[in-house]
């Protein structure tokens, strides 16, 4: 009874923590950011630069920013994947594509930046860049005999409608409220004015929620503030307000969009204050991030009304569907990590990954390979490593591996692209992944950046190398 006490309760904290701390300023403006490029973004103007006769330098960084664009985990990404590589992608930008957008996409970037730090984040986004185009280019390499052979009859991707300057300017306006959301800048956090406002409740009511949900930095749980706690009856609130509001949308609007999108907003605005217990009540603070979250939403109104109805529309709805998708597999993985975090010894993880040696990052890769989680569920997995005494290393590796690998993936990409290219695609993943842990390792342990970039560089040369030796094997062997 003790076990399944404390097991609950810290799977409630881990939830707690979670939804009050990292959902509202970082995912919410970052669904609605996905939406408006899955809405308003037109597919041509996406994949057009793809083809086989663009350009390398200009089809690899076009299929890395796609897929940075798009929030999808591994198994999401394949009916896109499906889709330009039919329509006549080259199996090299198509499985940067593949690889880029689960591993560093907006949402897995946003997240990971407020959850482990900006410095998790810019690595996870310069990594996956690097090794994106690294493994889509050996894919080229090894299979352009059977690509252009696919490819000599297919369209090339021309033309096409592209995206609209309003569309341009409303998505800049919600990445800037995202960003006035997360970033941890002195202007941002500064305290403009604050005042009291007397609540005898206050202290008591703080004192039974540390109690409730107390802090526990070695497992990662932050602790429950009363702010915290109007924050989950105002998600709670949204949910309840969104099913019909937002959920049906594309059917016209009614009352409760209305309502709910004054809930998301009231609540954004709300969670970028200042709130702390005191003697007396409460003293709250109006900060920078205040003034700024407020003003961006009060722009992102006319800005909106420039766009017919049907666009705006279709893009609360997409918005919804990516909460719908995401958001509950979200809170069960949360909680998951917090029944996970009572069992797990940190001597564990600091005997197998508390260094960054090449067998703790393979550990990190095989983990997240054969325990994969949905997308975003990998970033408190990995907190919880983290706290539990992971190295950074290992750490990156098993990011890296978790968002691109997952059984059922890999049998999908089997049936697009075949068997043996998608097995060399997963060898390449997992390769490339430990090569990952190893270079932010090194990094993290002191080594100069200019000797990481060299040996990430001869990396990718042996491997080039190596791989254009067997080709040139197989051809005389052919022959």
């Amino acid at each position: 009874m003790e076990l399944l006490y404390a097991t609950l309760q810290s799977g409630l904290a881990s939830l707690a923590s979670y939804l009050a701390a990292h959902v509202l300023l970082c995912l919410v403006p970052a669904f609605f950011v996905a939406g408006a490029l899955s809405a308003l973004v037109p597919q041509q103007s996406v994949v057009r630069f793809l083809g086989p006769d663009a350009p390398k330098w200009v089809a690899y960084p076009a299929a890395a920013g796609a897929g940075s664009l798009l929030a999808v985990c591994s198994c999401t990404v394949q009916p896109l994947f499906a889709g330009i590589y039919s329509k006549g992608a080259g199996l090299g930008p198509g499985i940067t594509f593949l690889f880029f957008a689960p591993a560093a996409n907006i949402l897995a970037l946003s997240y990971t930046g407020v959850a482990l730090g900006a410095d998790f984040a810019i690595a996870r986004v310069v990594l996956s860049l690097c090794f994106g185009i690294g493994i889509g280019m050996i894919m080229a390499l090894l299979f352009h005999r059977d690509d252009a052979a696919r490819l000599a009859n297919a369209a090339a991707f021309t033309g096409g409608e592209g995206i609209s300057r309003r569309a341009v300017v409303f998505l800049i306006a919600l990445i800037a409220l995202l960003i006035a959301g997360t970033l941890k800048l002195d202007f941002l956090t500064a305290r403009l004015t604050t005042f009291d406002v007397t609540l005898p409740a206050a202290l008591p009511a703080q004192a039974l929620l540390d109690r409730l949900v107390p802090i526990d930095a070695i497992k990662g749980n932050e602790g429950l503030s009363l702010q915290g706690v109007v924050l989950i009856i105002m998600l709670a609130l949204i949910g309840a307000t969104g099913l019909r509001g937002l959920g049906k949308v594309d059917e016209g609007f009614n009352r409760l969009t209305k309502l709910c999108l004054g809930l998301i907003a009231a609540t954004l605005v709300f969670a970028a204050l200042g709130m702390q217990t005191s003697g007396e009540g409460l003293t709250i603070a109006i900060t920078g991030r205040t003034l700024a979250v407020a003003a961006l939403l009060a722009l992102l109104v006319p800005l909106a009304r420039r766009f017919d109805a049907w666009d705006i529309q279709q893009w609360l709805w997409e918005t919804w569907r990516f909460v719908r998708q995401i958001f509950p597999l979200l809170v069960i993985g949360v909680f998951l990590v917090g029944v996970i975090r009572v069992f797990i010894r940190p001597e564990w993880i600091q005997a197998v990954a508390g260094s960054n040696t090449l067998l703790g990052n393979l550990a990190g890769v095989v983990f997240g390979v054969f325990m994969y989680f949905p997308t975003l569920v990998e970033v408190p997995i990995a907190k919880m490593f983290l706290s539990l005494g992971m190295h950074p290393g290992p750490l990156i590796a098993y990011l890296m591996a978790d968002p691109e690998l997952s059984l059922q993936s890999i049998l999908i990409t089997t049936a697009i692209i075949g068997k043996l290219k998608t097995w060399t695609y997963v060898g390449l993943v997992a390769l490339f992944s430990t090569a990952s842990g190893l270079a932010y390792g090194a990094w993290v342990d002191g080594a100069a950046i200019a000797g990481i970039a060299l040996a990430i560089a001869a990396f990718i040369g042996v491997v080039v190398a190596a791989l254009h030796f067997v080709d040139r094997r197989h051809v005389r062997s052919a022959a």
